[in-house]
């Protein structure tokens, strides 16, 4: 299921941002949960909601919205936690996370925030945005530079993860559709191996 390259490769980003300066090891695995919970849970059950796709199969409704808000609190009692304790730079971010979260999977204002422009932006820069934001409080030339490399992965992630979607729809293309496929698996087998390299030579 593409949600499972999604939300790991998110909460690489976020991972990379916590990465970037001095950091430590609670905070990095906050940001972790935060991502993986608000894009793996909460996203795509809004997704399900607002859009056509049923990524949990035939739930009800009210169960879905439920699961979502539960995960969403989660998210938020940790966003705060670190914010008010001396992050504060996690507030506008997370007020951006949250405004594309509901506009982007509920398809609001008519969809106008449905698009690829807001996917980059809440999926590959943000997060390495609120990575920075909760080890220093702060974003760094390195920082900003992380972003277009992650904002980059996430453009090709979305334009290969498209073609395969059409591709699986027409249900001719048996090669084409495995092609794509290995480019999904090597984009997040790719991720993760940089964020698995990037996290040893900051240890060592």
């Amino acid at each position: 299921m593409l949600f499972l390259p999604y939300t790991t490769i998110v909460t690489c980003f976020a991972i990379w941002g916590s990465l970037g300066g001095v950091f430590v090891l609670d905070r990095l695995v906050a940001i972790g949960v935060i991502y993986f919970l608000a894009v793996g849970v909460s996203a795509h059950c809004l997704d399900a909601v607002g859009g056509k796709t049923k990524p949990w199969g035939d739930l009800p409704k009210r169960k879905i919205v439920s699961i979502a808000i539960s995960s969403l609190v989660v998210v938020f009692t940790i966003g705060f936690y670190y914010a008010f304790l001396d992050s504060p730079l996690l507030i506008p971010i997370g007020i951006a996370e949250g405004f594309f979260l509901f506009a982007y999977n509920l398809e609001l204002f008519g969809g106008k925030f449905h698009n690829n422009s807001s996917t980059i932006i809440s999926w590959g820069i943000l997060p390495v945005f609120a990575g920075s934001a909760i080890q220093s409080n702060s974003i760094s030339i390195e920082t900003i530079l992380l972003s277009i490399i992650s904002a980059s992965i996430t453009y090709l992630l979305i334009t290969t993860s498209r073609k395969y979607k059409h591709l699986k729809r027409e249900g001719v293309d048996l090669d084409g559709i495995k092609n794509k496929e290995r480019i999904l698996k090597l984009i997040t087998i790719g991720v993760i191996a940089i964020t698995g390299l990037f996290f040893i030579l900051k240890i060592v």
